[in-house]
């Protein structure tokens, strides 16, 4: 099935994480890449109303809302399977994607890369060092809690990869590229997971533009 067409900004790791769905199930895609200020156009907004990526075309069929897309190319093409059969499995895998969604993305992850990466290499702006020491707590917190969450599994919701693991490494592999990042997954079975993940040929033919892999 290569009928699959995702818009977005490259080096987003929502946008990576539909492109790790799609690969990991042996399909292909196309990418429509946008900068940052197509986003908002009028053409993009009438894709995602809300002018955020990805956006998703299946045929004549649109979707936005990185979860929903994984979930949609998971029940199209079943194998093999994203959500684990073990309910207490799926709950975890679940619970870990509202970690990511709710705190650790938006709150955490967002702030300090943008001021360590984002905004000094594409937009030149001077990083705000107040912001990243208010963020940090919540950082450390997320990643001790993901961190517990994983345990000895292979995964983070079991022996298999999940919608947890495609959700999670686009974003974890982003923040280690920054100072704090990399500080806090030192040492972490976190880290040593990120590092399986980023041995997957999903994880290797999906890399950030050169200038976003840059430390600031």
């Amino acid at each position: 099935m290569s009928d699959f067409v995702i818009h977005g900004i490259e080096g987003s790791p929502f946008v990576r994480s539909v492109q790790l769905g799609v690969l990991e199930k042996g399909a292909c895609y196309t990418l429509r890449a946008l900068s940052a200020r197509e986003s908002k156009s009028a053409a993009h907004l009438q894709r995602h109303p809300f002018g955020r990526v990805p956006a998703f075309e299946h045929g004549d069929f649109r979707l936005y809302e990185t979860q929903a897309i994984l979930r949609y190319i998971d029940a199209v093409l079943p194998q093999p399977p994203f959500e684990p059969a073990d309910p207490r499995q799926a709950a975890r895998m679940n619970q870990i994607i509202g970690i990511n969604d709710c705190y650790f993305f938006p709150k955490a992850a967002a702030v300090i890369g943008f001021q360590r990466i984002v905004g000094p290499v594409l937009l030149g702006t001077t990083t705000d060092e107040a912001a990243i020491t208010a963020a940090m707590p919540l950082a450390q917190l997320c990643i001790g809690e993901l961190e517990h969450l994983l345990g000895t599994q292979p995964f983070l919701a079991g022996e298999q990869l999940s919608l947890a693991d495609l959700m999670l490494a686009p974003q974890l592999d982003f923040f280690a590229a920054t100072p704090e990042g990399r500080s806090l997954l030192a040492g972490t079975q976190l880290q040593s997971w990120l590092e399986r993940m980023n041995e997957r040929p999903s994880m290797r033919q999906t890399q950030r533009p050169e200038s976003l892999r840059r430390v600031a």
